[in-house]
């Protein structure tokens, strides 16, 4: 295919001046366009000019006409914007990369029917780490199924706006399938007072909002005499503009179907 023309939604958020930093030094990407919210003050300026290195790509609010000729588009913005580009993008036949957290049921419902004519990878955390670590806790879950109880806990910066992340989220799905219990079913969200005695059945979720941590999640299983747990800590958003990243170049070979980071890494086969 030769240069792979990228679209970043939300390029002057935290999130999308990392994806432009990450693309900017990838040889194989090139930015083909920047979008922001209609009442940005960032619309009309160069995108590269944020981090002091021109591009002569202006950011627009203007998604149809910016995605015309884009081969993927990266989303990380929030769901009432992701669900609109979506639209466009299975208009336009542009692939898409979404990492936007918050997506209810009927949200990823419309994700997958667009990916019946688009190509797409949805996940939660592009981390490689992070995609990692799902992997890891579908093995400790089934091994200490018996006598361990779970506990999730998750920390972000003060800006985020969900709770619990949808990175933590995902690891309790992926905890709950291992044990073949329903998530929707067993999950406690916070503790205060009289809570009663857990119930061995549970998966606890807590969560931690603060200054600029990038992000931090443990899955803590504990037992009589031990516990095991399992971190990823994030220090930098660019560990998540490089699985992004993987993620475009990875949807360059497909031309339909729901993808998540372990079909990115080879771990799995396509959703549909």
């Amino acid at each position: 295919m030769g240069l792979l023309h990228v679209a970043v939604a939300g390029s002057s958020g935290r999130m999308g001046r990392a994806l432009l930093e990450s693309l900017f030094q990838a040889p194989d990407l090139r930015l083909h366009a920047a979008l922001e919210r209609h009442d940005s003050p960032y619309l009309g300026k160069d995108a590269g000019e944020m981090l002091g290195t021109p591009c002569g790509v202006r950011i627009t609010d203007d998604v149809s006409g910016a995605l015309a000729g884009a081969h993927v588009l990266i989303d990380f913005t929030r769901p009432e914007g992701t669900l609109h580009h979506l639209q466009v993008c299975g208009e336009r036949g542009v692939k898409m990369v979404i990492g936007t957290t918050g997506l209810g049921p009927e949200h990823k419902a419309r994700v997958a029917e667009t990916a019946q004519r688009v190509a797409i990878v949805m996940a939660p955390n592009m981390s490689v780490g992070v995609t990692l670590v799902l992997k890891l806790l579908d093995s400790a879950a089934r091994v200490l199924r018996e006598g361990y109880d779970v506990e999730i806990i998750e920390a972000h910066h003060r800006h985020k706006v969900d709770a619990p992340s949808g990175t933590a989220l995902r690891m309790g799905e992926v905890i709950a399938q291992a044990l073949g219990r329903d998530l929707g079913e067993v999950a406690v969200h916070g503790r205060e007072g009289a809570t009663g005695e857990r119930s061995p059945a549970a998966i606890g979720f807590a969560t931690v909002r603060g200054g600029d941590i990038v992000g931090d999640h443990t899955a803590l299983f504990a037992g009589v005499g031990e516990r095991i747990e399992i971190t990823h800590r994030a220090s930098s958003r660019a560990t998540f503009a490089l699985g992004a990243l993987r993620a475009a170049r990875f949807l360059a070979g497909k031309k339909r179907g729901l993808y998540d980071m372990q079909d990115v890494l080879g771990l799995q086969g396509a959703r549909i």
